[in-house]
């Protein structure tokens, strides 16, 4: 609560005071916190201090900038704060810009999440987050800032938490009616599921394979989100054609058996984060939502369990896809990518006031770009530098890290197939990250379209994220690029008044 006590009042309803600054490292207490009696009974000081200089990551060196450290650095604090069963914190912030005092919040709250489901003999639960009592020199961070924080947080920790939920849990049945229940009472988000019959009608021929091998069949769920117009500004007709919507397209594979290409016991242990993709979108579309984002999205969650029955598909099978193109399957476990082709020709298809602007996709899609990149860095492809720059970017101001990777197209041929237009996995053992992405950029037509190939978890804590599990990734980075998006178009429209 900003203000909420006058300083010298401040400590005395705190429990804990953390100070997160700049300089505290050559200052007394007493001076750089004039007016505080360090009397308070079971009162205990902590305090961050600022590197001496600040990172500033670019493009060539993935390193973490002020957002990034000040957010993992405030939640390393939390589980230190655990055992001592706190109320209230006092939280002094000096020295820091707002973009640093907002990654604070957020990694405070972010560390926060712990996942309790399915514990109920656990000795000790991790206390929630005490409540917080925000002292600064200055008013930047006020509580628009402080709630935008919050909502960031929280949204992220909603994709962490279906990762984490268990395939038994959340099956494509049970997944597309939590996402339902979620904005049920939204003004802004309509949702509708197609599944059965329907799916059959639109002709998502690669997506109800892949999932009707299991006893919960397929789902394709669409999220579309229109902001609000609440002004006569924004309810001119100019104004609501000339924006276009955004498509973002999310994988949702619960559980990855690998089906008939039986995945090995070591391969199969977290695959119930193979639906990690459409996490990150319903967790983005909840923040637009929340934030009233200003800009309208489509979004497309294409849910199956790729498991073994007597309806699984085949190797050796040719399959049409939605728009038209017959594949031969090479490998069952080179699932995801098909149910991502056939939500992507739904989502490219649209057209008049619903024609994407662009089209992104999520997804836990191949093992190679970890090899290459890490659990920490998304793969990137992109066939359009300016949406790739946007994402690339806005990765980079929010440590939530992608990399660009090349859509080298002389590896189609390594797609060739004698029985189908082409095979649904590549030839060769190489550059696997790559076939995959060629495949999903044989759907988007002529759509500025990215694809991120993510991990979405953690595997040990750390920083911001005090368990391990799922991580969020890449809601951080999406929502930082939404907003710089909602932000050209509102320049570009001044700007045509203007003219």
């Amino acid at each position: 609560r900003n203000g909420a006590y006058p300083a010298n009042e401040a400590g005395r309803h705190a429990d804990v005071v953390v100070a997160i600054g700049a300089r505290f490292d050559d200052r007394s207490a007493s001076s750089w916190m004039p007016g505080y009696s360090w009397t308070f009974p079971h009162s205990k000081l902590m305090w961050i201090l600022k590197p001496g200089k600040s990172a500033n990551s670019s493009p060539a060196k993935l390193e973490k900038n002020g957002y990034a450290r000040f957010r993992d650095l405030a939640g390393a604090l939390v589980p230190q704060l655990g055992p001592y069963k706190l109320d209230k914190i006092l939280l002094e912030m000096s020295g820091l810009t707002l973009d640093e005092e907002r990654a604070v919040l957020v990694g405070l709250e972010l560390a926060s999440y712990s996942y309790p489901e399915n514990r109920p003999q656990a000795p000790k639960l991790r206390k929630r987050l005490p409540e917080i009592i925000i002292k600064m020199a200055t008013e930047t961070l006020d509580a628009r800032e402080i709630k935008a924080a919050a909502q960031l947080a929280l949204c992220t920790n909603i994709a962490r938490h279906y990762v984490n939920l268990p395939g038994n849990s959340l099956n494509p049945r049970t997944y597309a009616e939590s996402v339902s229940d979620l904005f049920r009472n939204s003004t802004s988000v309509l949702v509708d599921v197609w599944q059965g019959d329907k799916l059959v009608e639109e002709n998502m021929g690669l997506l109800c394979a892949v999932g009707n091998g299991a006893i919960e069949g397929p789902r394709l769920v669409h999220l579309k989100y229109r902001p609000k117009q609440n002004s006569p500004k924004q309810n001119s007709p100019k104004q609501n054609s000339a924006v276009q919507p955004l498509a973002i397209v999310g994988k949702g594979i619960t559980f990855d058996s690998g089906g008939l290409d039986l995945k090995p016991s070591s391969a199969m242990r977290l695959m119930k984060k193979d639906m990690g993709g459409a996490a990150a979108v319903v967790g983005l579309l909840k923040w637009a939502e929340l934030s009233a984002l200003p800009l309208p999205i489509d979004a497309y969650l294409s849910l199956a369990e790729n498991s073994i029955g007597a309806g699984a598909f085949r190797p050796g099978d040719v399959l049409v896809a939605r728009n038209g193109m017959t594949v031969e399957i090479g490998n069952t476990d080179a699932e995801g990518r098909l149910v991502l082709a056939d939500a992507l020709d739904v989502a490219v298809s649209k057209s008049g006031t619903d024609k994407p602007r662009a089209v992104i996709n999520v997804a836990t899609l191949t093992g190679a770009i970890k090899v290459g990149l890490g659990a920490e860095i998304a793969g990137l492809f992109a066939n359009n530098d300016h949406l790739a720059n946007v994402l690339t970017d806005a990765g980079l101001q929010r440590g939530d890290f992608m990399w660009r990777m090349p859509l080298f197209q002389a590896y189609r041929s390594q797609f060739k197939s004698t029985f189908a237009d082409c095979s649904n996995c590549a030839d060769g053992s190489f550059g696997g990250a790559i076939t995959a992405a060629l495949f999903l950029e044989s759907f988007v037509k002529d759509v500025p379209w990215a694809h991120l190939d993510v991990y979405s978890w953690k595997d040990s804590a750390g920083g911001a994220w005090a368990e391990a599990g799922g991580n969020g990734q890449p809601v951080q980075a999406l929502a930082e690029a939404l907003t710089q998006m909602a932000n050209e178009d509102r320049l570009q429209s001044e700007s045509t008044e203007l003219a």
